[in-house]
């Protein structure tokens, strides 16, 4: 596909429109050097820094005509018609794409298991005491000894081992599973909040093979999801404007499935547009 002079640039710029309104808050309070512990998850636990998010790829295929300044970047080569992206990138990145396309096929072979309640946060302050929370600035609206009979009167069964390695030590036995690296994607389950959250890092970790705009909706679902697994945590963010999903209540219960399940299906269309992507870099990279 070759993308005209008079082409690229409105898809360019509409990218970036819509990454500045996505983080501009964040770099704002970056600037003022305020933290906040549900948005600023998004850019300190994953890798992607707004500069890169921003940055408009069109994918692998794709020419664009006439002088872009993607001639200028990494792993883009200047042919007849105009700039694109170079062979060599899908060969450095042919064994991630396998490794990412075979997780993503394991996920979405398995159904949607959604009764977890996002018990993971609340097993990551188990047992603890005041000065050993994370989020030590924000109290936990039962108190410490509240959380602990939550967990305690609740089975849990976290299959992600990125949310499983954060539990405490004391809540690492009472969880069903034994999470590991080596077993992603034997656990890697579709209404795990993580899993949906994690299709942004899958994405941008094919950056630039994939189209931006791929990038941008897993990363506007990821910050939504982010929302409940904040909301459905012990800690109180009332006053940050966060209401709480209360899911030591029959009524937080049901709300937190009902979402959950919503951000499931959402993150099945994104997790079929990847593996889509994954299919044809794979067939890109055999000689």
């Amino acid at each position: 596909m070759i993308l005209a002079e008079d082409e690229w640039p409105a898809r360019q710029s509409a990218h970036h429109e819509r990454v500045d309104a996505l983080v501009g808050d964040h770099l704002e309070r970056r600037r003022a050097g305020r933290a906040h512990p549900v948005h600023d998850f998004l850019f300190t636990y994953y890798s992607f820094k707004p500069s890169q998010l921003r940055r408009w790829h069109p994918g692998l295929g794709v020419v664009l005509a006439g002088s872009p300044p993607h001639a200028g970047w990494a792993g883009y080569v200047t042919e007849a018609g105009g700039v694109t992206v170079g062979p060599a990138v899908v060969q450095k990145r042919a064994a991630t794409v396998s490794w990412v396309r075979g997780l993503l096929a394991a996920t979405a072979s398995r159904p949607a298991h959604t009764g977890c309640f996002g018990l993971h946060e609340w097993a990551m302050v188990y047992r603890t005491t005041p000065g050993d929370v994370r989020h030590e600035a924000y109290p936990l609206r039962l108190g410490h000894s509240g959380t602990d009979a939550v967990v305690e009167a609740h089975q849990i069964r976290c299959s992600h081992f990125d949310a499983f390695r954060f539990f405490t030590a004391a809540a690492r036995p009472r969880n069903v599973l034994a999470p590991t690296r080596e077993l992603q994607p034997v656990l890697e389950q579709p209404g795990c909040l993580h899993a949906g959250m994690d299709l942004y890092k899958w994405a941008y970790k094919l950056t630039p093979l994939v189209p931006s705009e791929l990038v941008v909706d897993a990363f506007e679902l990821a910050a939504e999801i982010r929302e409940l697994d904040m909301r459905a945590s012990p800690y109180d963010l009332a006053d940050l404007g966060f209401e709480p999903v209360r899911i030591e209540t029959t009524e937080g219960k049901r709300e937190y499935v009902e979402r959950q399940r919503a951000f499931a299906g959402r993150g099945a269309v994104i997790r079929e547009r990847l593996l889509a992507e994954c299919e044809r870099l794979a067939h890109a990279a055999v000689p």
